[in-house]
């Protein structure tokens, strides 16, 4: 089983992308394992409370999120969350369409999942120098 952990926008692509978002992980990872921090799961509910599309792919995101284990973490911003799980060794792929956390995973070592073209997901790995 490979551990995979999603962060808010992945759990959004569905209503802001189009996308099936478990999908089209499992096309590329065998046997994934969806992981999400707990810090993901309460943004996702602060954007849920908003209005407009992004409350709606929030709200969406928030249902996705119950297919995920749920990982508690200390920190509380969803992107350091993320990255701790990454230098933990607690996941192996991350997937996130944010370009800062894309490249904080990708330099502690750990491949990213996210957006290639309008709504297909592609892999990342980082380079190793």
């Amino acid at each position: 089983m490979t551990i995979v952990c999603l962060d808010t926008n992945a759990l959004m692509m569905p209503v802001e992308c189009d996308v099936r978002v478990f999908e089209a992980i499992e096309t590329l990872i065998p046997d994934p394992e969806f992981v999400v921090p707990d810090s993901v799961v309460r943004e996702l509910r602060n954007l849920a409370d908003g209005a407009g599309e992004e409350a709606v792919a929030a709200s969406v995101g928030l249902d996705l999120a119950d297919r995920c284990r749920r990982i508690e973490v200390a920190e509380s911003h969803a992107d350091d969350a993320i990255v701790s799980l990454v230098r933990a060794g607690e996941t192996e792929y991350v997937v996130t369409n944010d370009g800062p956390l894309r490249e904080r995973v990708l330099a502690a070592g750990n491949p990213v999942i996210g957006l290639r073209g309008r709504n297909e997901l592609a892999v990342t790995q980082p380079q190793h120098v």
